[in-house]
Parts: C-alpha cells; sequence; structure tokens
C-alpha cells in the first residue's frame, strides 16, 4: 500500500489530502485558513491590492500535513512515497540572493511589497500595458503563447511594479518566485533562484517562457522595458519542468516538520486550475472549468492539432503544461465567485451594523444573529432568483467586477448591471450576476470554437459546481452543453496527489494515474433547449452593452 499527499493552495486556504495511490481512495483532507489573510493585513481592496504573507503558507502546511496524517491510520505515514503542490497563479514573490523571499527578512516582516502578490492582485496595470507595447514594437512578440496580451495578474507585470514602487524593496531583490515553485524548493532544500526547479506551467502561461526564443526574453528586452530590470533574467531559468518531474527529497528538517521520512519524493509544482484538471479528468476535447472566486477554464490538445495555432485573447498554451506531451491550454474569468460574494457584501451591511447598534440583545447574540442571517443570503437569493423566468427581467449585467481575464484580458474595465427600474428586486439583480457570468463563460467557450478547438465536454470542478444548482444550471442553459461535475470537492488536491504519483514512480505517466485514482462524477446538469434559445437572445445584448462600457472605460482611462 503506497499512498500521496496533495497540497492545494487556494486564495483563502490550503487543502491537504492524503490518498491511497492504488485506488484513490481519500484517507484524510484537511483545510485551514490563512491566519493572516484571514484577518485581512496586507490586502488594500480599493487599490486592489492583495498580498499573502509566506509564513501564512508555512503555517498552513504543517498544520494541515500533520492534522490529515493524524486522522489516518498508524500504517500511513511510513508509506507515504510522495508530495506535490498546486497553488494559485500568478503568485510571486521578490527574493533575495537566496531565494529567501523578502517578507521573511526581519526589516521586511510587515512590508506588503516583500510578500506574495496575490492573482487578483491588479496594481500592475499600467506595467502590463508598457509590456504589451513594447512585444509589438520588438522584433519578436513574446505575448504570442500567452494569448497575445500580456495581464497585470502576471509575473513580469508585478515584479516591475513593486521595484518601481519600494526603494527598499528594490534595494534587497535579487530574484523572483512563484508560489507554486516555492514550496517544493523549501521543502527539498533548493531554493537558490537559479538552481531551483520551475514550473513549465507557471512560467510558460504567465512568464513570456517559451522554448522558441530559448527560454525567458533575453536581458535587453526587460532593459528596455526598465532598467529596474536589468540582470534579473541572469539570476532565474532558461529550463522548465512539468510537474511529474521529482524536485527532490523532503529535507531532514521538513520530513521532522511534517511527520514523514526523507524518502518522500517531492513533484514540480504547478497552478492549482491545471492540476485541478487533470484530478477531474481532462482529456482531448474535454472543456474544464475550475469555479470558484473566479475561473479558470483548461484544456489538452495533441500537438499535431496545434500546428500553426495561436489563439488570441487566452491565457496561453504551453507544451506540457497540463498533461505531459499535450498542449495545455488556459482561460478563464477574473471574477465569477467574487462577484456573487461581492453582492451579498453589498446587502449584508445594513444588517451586520444595525444589530451590532441594537440595545435590546446581548453580544453573542448579535453574534449568531448576524452570522445566521448573513449565512441565508445567497441560498435565498438563488431560490427566488430561479423563479423568475429567463428573460422577463429587463436587467443585463456584465462580469468585470474585477476586470476580464479572457477573452481578450484588460484588468481597467468594470463591472455593469443595465436596466434597472425601481421595481427591480434583489433577487431579479442576483440572477443577472449569475447570468453575466454565464455569458462571459459563453464568450470564452466561442474563442475556443472560432480557432477550431473541439470541445466535446464541460467538467466542472469547485465548490460552487457542487454546491450551486442554479449557477450551474444557468450555466449550462446558457453554454447549450451539459456539464459533468467532478465527485470530489478537493479536485485540484487530488491533482496534485496523481503528481506526485508520478514523480514518485508510482506510476509511469499522468494518464495512468488518472485512471487509477479518479473519482468521477457526482451529476451532471442538462441544458434546458427553450431556455438557451432565449439566452442567445439576452447574450447579443450582454455583447452589445460590453462594447458599449469597454469604449467608455477607454474614454475615461485615456
Amino acid at each position: 500500500m503506497n499512498y500521496v499527499i496533495g497540497v492545494d493552495y487556494g486564495t483563502d486556504s490550503c487543502r491537504t489530502v492524503v490518498v491511497n495511490a492504488a485506488n484513490g481512495q481519500e484517507m484524510a483532507s484537511v483545510v485551514k485558513y490563512y491566519p493572516r489573510w484571514m484577518a485581512g493585513k496586507y490586502s488594500d481592496p480599493q487599490k486592489n491590492q492583495y498580498r499573502q504573507h509566506p509564513l501564512d503558507y508555512i503555517d498552513v502546511l504543517e498544520a494541515s500535513v500533520r492534522e490529515a496524517l493524524a486522522n489516518c491510520p498508524d500504517r500511513v505515514a511510513p508509506r507515504v512515497r510522495g508530495i506535490a503542490f498546486d497553488t494559485t497563479g500568478c503568485t510571486p514573490v521578490l527574493t533575495d540572493r537566496n531565494g529567501t523571499p523578502l517578507a521573511l527578512l526581519a526589516e521586511l516582516a510587515e512590508n506588503p511589497n516583500a510578500m506574495f502578490v496575490l492573482w487578483k492582485d491588479h496594481t500592475a496595470v499600467k506595467e502590463a500595458a508598457q509590456i504589451n507595447q513594447l512585444a509589438r514594437e520588438w522584433h519578436t512578440d513574446y505575448t504570442l503563447y500567452e494569448g497575445g496580451i500580456y495581464s497585470s495578474e502576471w509575473v513580469w507585470a508585478k515584479v516591475l511594479h513593486l521595484l518601481r514602487e519600494d526603494p527598499l524593496v528594490r534595494e534587497k531583490a535579487y530574484a523572483w518566485v512563484e508560489h507554486c515553485d516555492w514550496m517544493p524548493a523549501l521543502l527539498t532544500g533548493n531554493t537558490q533562484p537559479e538552481t531551483l526547479l520551475r514550473s513549465r506551467c507557471a512560467a510558460g502561461h504567465k512568464a513570456l517562457w517559451h522554448m522558441s526564443w530559448g527560454g525567458l526574453p533575453p536581458n535587453e528586452f526587460f532593459v528596455a522595458l526598465d532598467p529596474l530590470l536589468d540582470g534579473f533574467r541572469a539570476h532565474l531559468f532558461s529550463e522548465t519542468f512539468p510537474s511529474h518531474t521529482p524536485a527532490g527529497c523532503l529535507t531532514e528538517e521538513w520530513a521532522e516538520r511534517l511527520g514523514l521520512t526523507t524518502d518522500v519524493v517531492v513533484g514540480v509544482g504547478a497552478f492549482d486550475c491545471h492540476l485541478g484538471a487533470v484530478g477531474a479528468g481532462i482529456r482531448p476535447g474535454a472543456f474544464v472549468r475550475v469555479i470558484g472566486t473566479s475561473t479558470c477554464d483548461v484544456m489538452v490538445v495533441p500537438p499535431e492539432e496545434m500546428e500553426g495555432k495561436l489563439i488570441p485573447g487566452i491565457c496561453g498554451q504551453v507544451d506540457g503544461s497540463v498533461i505531459p506531451g499535450m498542449i495545455g491550454l488556459e482561460a478563464g474569468q477574473s471574477g465569477f465567485g467574487d462577484i456573487y460574494a461581492w453582492f451579498k457584501q453589498l446587502l449584508e451591511w445594513p444588517i451586520r451594523h444595525i444589530i451590532a447598534s441594537s440595545e435590546w440583545i446581548g453580544e453573542e447574540a448579535k453574534l449568531r444573529l448576524t452570522e445566521e442571517t448573513t449565512a441565508q443570503i445567497i441560498p435565498l437569493l438563488s431560490r427566488e432568483a430561479a423563479r423568475i423566468p429567463v428573460g422577463e427581467s429587463l436587467l443585463v449585467a456584465t462580469d468585470w467586477m474585477n476586470g476580464r481575464r479572457t477573452p481578450d484580458a484588460n484588468q481597467l474595465l468594470k463591472g455593469a448591471i443595465t436596466g434597472l427600474t425601481l421595481g427591480s428586486s434583489a433577487p431579479a439583480v442576483f440572477k443577472a450576476l449569475v447570468e453575466a457570468t454565464a455569458f462571459g463563460s459563453k464568450a470564452i467557450v466561442e474563442r475556443f470554437l472560432e480557432h477550431g478547438i473541439e470541445i466535446r465536454e464541460v467538467i466542472g470542478i469547485g465548490g460552487i459546481s457542487l454546491k450551486s444548482p442554479f449557477v450551474m444550471q444557468t450555466l449550462a442553459d446558457v453554454l447549450g452543453m451539459p456539464i459533468k461535475v467532478s465527485r470530489t470537492e478537493q479536485a485540484c488536491a487530488f491533482g496534485a496527489a496523481m503528481f506526485a504519483a508520478v514523480a514518485s514512480g508510482i506510476y509511469g505517466r499522468v494518464e495512468e494515474a488518472q485512471q487509477a485514482m479518479g473519482q468521477g462524477f457526482a451529476f451532471e446538469y442538462t441544458p434546458n433547449p427553450a431556455h438557451h434559445i432565449l439566452y442567445m437572445d439576452l447574450y447579443k445584448r450582454y455583447r452589445a452593452i460590453g462594447r458599449f462600457t469597454e469604449s467608455l472605460d477607454a474614454f475615461i482611462n485615456h
């Protein structure tokens, strides 16, 4: 009996699963929330600044792995063969010469610019625009394999913004590392920026890496962008590695801290959506949607079918970024569940403040009443919105509250709700927001289809896919396609566990691990043909409103 561990670092929490590598049986699963992040430290939503402290990642790793192993029979820990990680992305941090994240230095311990810059941090919009402009003027367009548009969510824009903004950070910075690369480096003791193994997934989709131009763009490109970047390329990497590659074994220190042995193999990391797609059983023709605070859409295509194709406006096409030997395609939406959460917070604001100021009930009762009330907002809105006939409301919204990731990245865009009247109800507004996220999904599907990428099935993973029938049925109706829902809520962690099984030699290929360890599907949403027809009329209005608001935003920003 051999066991593997998959660790999934999400936006708010870390999820660890211990899995029987022979049959995919989940032995234990633990979720730990980042303590500093949950306390609201280091982020400023008004400025689109979202930062996470490396100590959060370390604390939850140690706690979740130890607790998960404690929940397993005693025989499990000594028989763990591998561990692998997925993380949100792009989530980089600046490091010193030893590869230490700058926030782990005493003098920068409370400096947000020395911390990991979360994927949804959009403080680098200006820098992304400058990268795009230079790429168009250069003899080689280094954004070609990243959809042709570089995003403020990606590493070089974020790094340049930090260097420009903070002289103290600039003085200490020697290199940068992605979160998904830092975890294996930390656990294997190989944190040197020049030698640690870099993820093909992260570098290819977010760092302008491609083998056709020898890895990263040349130093001259970065100097032309800003002299502050001079020399960074020499401190980084040329080669990258798919996630079935062993990064090394646990050091004695980390074996002891996690309750494992130094024989445990650590796999090269990757982004959560890519490993989640593997955990959900991705194969050619499958369109896998990782549905959470945002969405990430992943496909794999045999190389011969991608010959000569460059798909504009997506997050990249990278050989081996998902399954070795296939081209991985990534797209997604910058806001999905986050949009529903925003509307919930909007409605709960007076509830929290009114109850908190009440003189009629005690503090404990205030807390319980507030939490009980606010917890019912989304379920109640969903039930009532489902009763509104499709097309009855005049409301149409766009899903760009956090900018647009794909198709055609533009983080300057803002969301809109149109058709409001004095009769517009909260359930009707919520329904329009859910429809907007589905329309944004439809635009992504159309982009793939327009460029000859066949979609034979749609697979949903993540909490929303399992817990929100209203959202998922709306999505199926808008797409006009059935949606299978992965049985496990921890598909990303399961994908990481599958890669741990390959990296440690239990299986020779990722597809073998999928076959043996896959969890299958819980259920399937079937589209309502009548609703689909009605939604296509609304989708035309969504596209027209989107074009108008985009032109308005361009005028304002200009």
